[in-house]
């Protein structure tokens, strides 16, 4: 559906907060002084606006910014600063998250955020992936420098054996038999296919640790996406207004953990998750507009088989396939023209390398920096709920 459509479509918190506010009234247990109402009712007005201006900004970026690693860091930046105001709105109505359906809601955000440390590892070894690539440009570079020496036959053969080993590395999408379906990279903490399948029952409820073979990013994300609706009038009202921040950070994990699997390779990869934007929420419309930026990238013609939709990527290949043909017609001895060409095209696949570089190491610190988080969030957050419980 066009975003076109939607534009304009989405309802500020203002004008949803009024029939919250009268729902709540009617509840014979709020006997809450009014000022303490008024300050929850501002927080969380306050946080569905940060919501929206913190996406606004990342979907109105340029087409040479969009789904590059600085953007991606961006996207992740912005999730962990709508985290951390969400983390602080349960410190702050810690009495309310032990009654229902208020519990039941956060609970099932925390089992959410276990899977979503699946999906940091398996980012994890996407950028390892990426990583790999460059061994092969690097020995591509290393080979055809002219400022070191003169060009031979040996040379071009050398970068034209890394060249087809860069294409059957990055054809091997679906990890059958590749070094990353074998070593599984975790953050803090190496588990090798035989820990995996001899776990300690602690874990055996999730795949936090490390990815499995059989492990699929698109199968976890409908699992994520499972149950994902907004709250009705009577949830609002009986969690005091708690319940939209609720739902807006599942959403937000959602949404996030999708754009990271559209941008970086990892097992089974899928982008055709069912997404039905609440349009009764400011920020629906900037994720609308970045999901239909994102399809769109996708959909283009030299990108429907790309590993990752991550701009570096794209650069990538394109350089490749440049320096392959450019290869694969050199011949012997070089002309002036050709020595020309080679110095391009070494040029242009040396900025790319370097531009890779430069972003891979920034955006895997972002990466483990959000599995941290989600993870500090959760321990504190089921402490919350244990402590309410305890004392009721």
């Amino acid at each position: 559906m066009p975003s076109t459509d939607h534009q304009g479509s989405s309802v500020p918190f203002a004008s949803f907060r009024r029939p919250i506010l009268s729902l709540r009234s009617d509840q014979v247990h709020s006997m809450e002084p009014n000022h303490d109402s008024d300050a929850r009712d501002s927080e969380l007005e306050s946080f569905q606006k940060q919501v929206c201006s913190r996406f606004h900004d990342l979907s109105a970026v340029t087409a040479d910014e969009f789904l590059s690693t600085a953007w991606i860091q961006k996207v992740l930046n912005a999730f962990l600063s709508c985290q951390e105001e969400f983390r602080v709105i349960l410190c702050n109505n810690r009495a309310h998250l032990s009654k229902p359906p208020l519990d039941k809601l956060i609970a099932e955000f925390f089992e959410k955020s276990i899977k979503a440390l699946d999906i940091c590892n398996a980012i994890r070894d996407g950028i390892e992936k990426i990583r790999l690539w460059q061994k092969h440009l690097e020995i591509v570079l290393s080979a055809l420098n002219s400022r070191q020496r003169t060009i031979g036959e040996g040379q071009f053969r050398r970068a034209r054996k890394a060249l087809m080993d860069l294409a059957l590395v990055m054809l091997d999408e679906k990890e059958t038999g590749s070094v990353f379906s074998q070593r599984n990279r975790s953050f803090g903490r190496h588990n090798t296919s035989k820990d995996h399948h001899h776990r300690q029952p602690g874990h055996s409820r999730s795949l936090s640790w490390s990815v499995s073979r059989s492990w699929s990013a698109a199968k976890q994300l409908q699992s994520i996406s499972n149950n994902l609706v907004p709250p009705r009038g009577n949830e609002i009202a009986a969690t005091s207004g708690l319940a939209v921040p609720t739902f807006t950070m599942n959403y937000l994990l959602m949404f996030v953990l999708w754009t990271l699997v559209a941008a970086i390779p990892c097992q089974d990869r899928g982008l055709q998750i069912h997404f039905t934007f609440p349009r009764q929420y400011s920020w629906g419309s900037p994720l609308l507009l970045l999901h239909d930026r994102i399809m769109d990238e996708s959909k283009k013609r030299e990108r429907r088989n790309s590993n990752g939709l991550l701009k570096e990527i794209y650069q990538m290949e394109i350089c490749i396939r440049q320096m392959t043909d450019l290869v694969d017609s050199i011949q012997f001895p070089l002309t002036e023209e050709q020595r020309e060409e080679v110095e391009k095209g070494v040029n242009e696949l040396g900025m790319v390398f370097d531009a890779c570089k430069n972003g891979l190491n920034p955006l895997e610190r972002e990466v483990r920096d959000v599995f941290r988080k989600i993870m500090s969030c959760r321990t504190e957050g089921l402490e919350l709920l244990s402590r309410g419980n305890t004392s009721g």
